[in-house]
């Protein structure tokens, strides 16, 4: 038990920290256990080698597997976008009415599409919604976030969270009785009352307690204060760099700049430069500090000639599109723990780091060297097609939506009826289904119905093969469509769950727990539970912290003599809607940056939320199962 413990405080300091990404932490979990639990060596941890695999070959991975590549599949049809646009249309420059709509839009959806890529594809449209109306995203994008986990409590396929619980409470159940694994509308009527009381909490309480940090006029230079770091600057003839590239020239002088234009004779030109010779007189435009530029003027390399202020300046009149836009690096990029010069951002995309956000902090000079995290806002400059590059790539959120989206709308029935099906016949009661058959027609053939039952994994993998075979998917899109790290730590925290309960330490933790039945009734326990996962999923991944609390809940219920189907519920909604920070869900992270946010925001507008709905959750729960 001790072992098990100390494994699992290993874990927590991992991922607080983010020493190694969350994947990597979550495979060191696995084989923590199975070494410490191998007969012959400790044996302390009575995790066996296919107990500590069990993960990989667990239905809650291989659905949420499953479930990644259909709602990639969605959002390849631009179905998505399309309502993101007709929400635009309808918002105006009403902040009203687009707090609406982006809550309108975001929560519904969530409930069949996983509510994570719905907040990737949302957040350009919304960020567009805002500037075209007038509007700060500051004030519209923590409430797309918020509205997205309210509406991945609607059915079990809203978020991976609500599938993972399902399956450890269906492990349970060979102990305790009461537990069984979700039906697909399980807890949509408590889904739906969260999802109003969240949304009239965002339209009337939330949105003013959001301060504008974003500008409503956009301006990249000034809202990311790079100004200073701006300067142009003129070529001499006698200097070093005449005759060489650009590349060569960033190479040649040995400092921290980076040539954003070449602008010669009234032309500028842009990525891609780096094979660009440079001449003399020519008109540089330079990201670098105040020390470097004066580096240059003092050895008479190059003449000082201003600094550009805003965008206008630093997008070149002949270019009609965009050439400075955000992008967020969301898990499973490849820059995530990279830099930006271990990486070669630039040269892979022809594009310019100009200054980024992590974390709150805006980060302008030294960036090449910085490791870069999920959730990072990077400003970019590049030429229109780099930029339609990234807006195609995985990789990245482009927080820009294309003029001229690459959608498949042809295959929008397809999708739709696909997702139907998938969600259809795990609804469907097949068993009333076929005894009302055969009472109606007297055929004995309609009893197989009666014994039908199609769980969500198989109706899931069904739609991904659909998916391909009707060409709403390319076969190879199916593999980039699977955010490998949420698999890996499915896989790797499984595990640790089953070896908190075979060494007894839920069982520990659920008595030192069920002591606050002495001074608390059975609801005000229930609500510690809720409060309790709330800030542990604040700091760690939600999916751990439903795989930690729910023994340790189920253990405490049966030691108050209380329903234990009722505090797995607590856990699973607690871990599924987590407002209070900016790391404690992947859509907090999402918008992290395009808003501006600083980590109090989370907790400001956060916090009551938190405290609201646990009171909604807890006695809504009690009313609709018991206690």
């Amino acid at each position: 038990m001790l072992v098990v413990f100390g494994i699992i405080a290993i874990a927590l300091v991992l991922f607080i920290t983010e020493w190694l990404p969350i994947d990597v932490t979550a495979i060191l979990i696995m084989v923590l256990l199975m070494v410490l639990g191998a007969d012959g060596v400790v044996n302390a941890t009575e995790i066996s080698t296919s107990e500590g695999t069990s993960g990989f070959s667990s239905s809650a991975t291989i659905t949420v597997l499953a479930m990644l590549i259909l709602s990639s599949g969605i959002s390849q049809t631009g179905v998505v976008q399309i309502l993101g646009r007709k929400m635009a249309a309808f918002a105006g420059d009403d902040l009203d009415k687009q707090l609406l709509a982006t809550i309108g839009i975001s929560g519904p959806i969530s409930g069949f599409i996983n509510n994570t890529p719905v907040v990737a594809i949302l957040v350009p449209v919304v960020s567009d919604i805002a500037h075209k109306g007038k509007t700060s995203p500051s004030k519209l994008l923590i409430p797309l976030s918020y509205a997205s986990m309210f509406g991945g409590m609607l059915t079990l396929i809203g978020t991976s969270t609500n599938i993972l619980a399902s399956d450890v409470s269906a492990r349970l159940s060979t102990e305790y009785p009461e537990l069984h694994q979700f039906s697909m509308f399980e807890f949509t009527k408590l889904g739906i009352v969260v999802l109003v009381v969240g949304s009239l909490y965002l339209m009337t309480i939330g949105h003013r307690l959001l301060p504008e940090r974003v500008p409503v006029e956009e301006d990249y230079v000034q809202e990311y204060a790079i100004e200073e770091y701006l300067t142009e600057v003129v070529v001499d003839g006698d200097s070093p760099i005449v005759g060489t590239t650009v590349a060569d020239a960033i190479d040649h002088v040995e400092f921290d700049a980076d040539i954003l234009q070449v602008v010669r004779d009234d032309e500028e030109f842009i990525e891609p430069i780096a094979q660009k010779t440079i001449r003399e007189g020519d008109l540089l435009r330079l990201r670098a500090d105040r020390d470097t530029v004066q580096q240059f003027v003092d050895r008479g390399t190059l003449t000082l000639a201003g600094n550009p202020q805003t965008d206008e300046e630093l997008e070149p009149d002949e270019v009609t599109d965009q050439t400075l836009v955000e992008i967020v690096v969301p898990r499973g990029s490849f820059l995530v723990g990279e830099s930006l010069e271990t990486s070669t951002f630039r040269q892979r995309y022809d594009a310019t780091v100009l200054a980024f956000r992590s974390r709150g902090e805006t980060v302008r000079d030294h960036m090449e060297e910085r490791r870069i995290r999920v959730g990072d806002t990077l400003l970019v400059q590049a030429a229109p097609d780099s930029i339609d590059r990234l807006s195609q790539n995985d990789d990245f959120i482009v927080a820009h939506e294309p003029e001229e989206p690459d959608y498949r709308t042809e295959k929008i029935p397809h999708a739709a009826a696909i997702m139907a099906g998938v969600v259809g016949f795990v609804a469907v009661p097949w068993g009333t289904v076929g005894t009302t058959l055969t009472g109606l027609t007297g055929v004995g053939a309609f009893e197989a119905l009666s014994a039908l039952s199609l769980p969500i994994l198989v109706t899931a993998l069904a739609g991904v093969v659909a998916m391909v075979a009707t060409g709403v998917l390319k076969p190879t899109e199916i593999y980039d469509a699977v955010e490998w790290d949420v698999i890996f730590l499915l896989a790797g925290i499984i595990p640790l769950g089953i070896a908190l309960e075979q060494t007894g330490g839920a069982d520990l933790l659920g008595s030192l727990v069920a002591m606050t039945g002495t001074y608390l009734p059975p609801l005000g326990v229930l609500w510690v539970f809720y409060l309790a996962t709330g800030l542990i999923t604040g700091v760690i991944s939600n999916n751990a912290s439903v795989v930690l609390m729910l023994p340790v809940a189920v253990q405490t219920a049966d030691q108050i003599g209380a329903n234990p189907f009722a505090f797995v519920l607590a856990v699973t909604f607690a871990a599924s809607t987590a407002f209070l920070t900016p790391v404690g869900y992947q859509t907090n992270l999402f918008v992290y940056g395009p808003g501006g946010y600083k980590f109090t925001d989370f907790v400001r507008v956060g916090a009551p939320l938190q405290l609201l709905l646990s009171i909604v959750t807890v006695l809504g729960i009690n009313f609709f199962w018991g206690l």
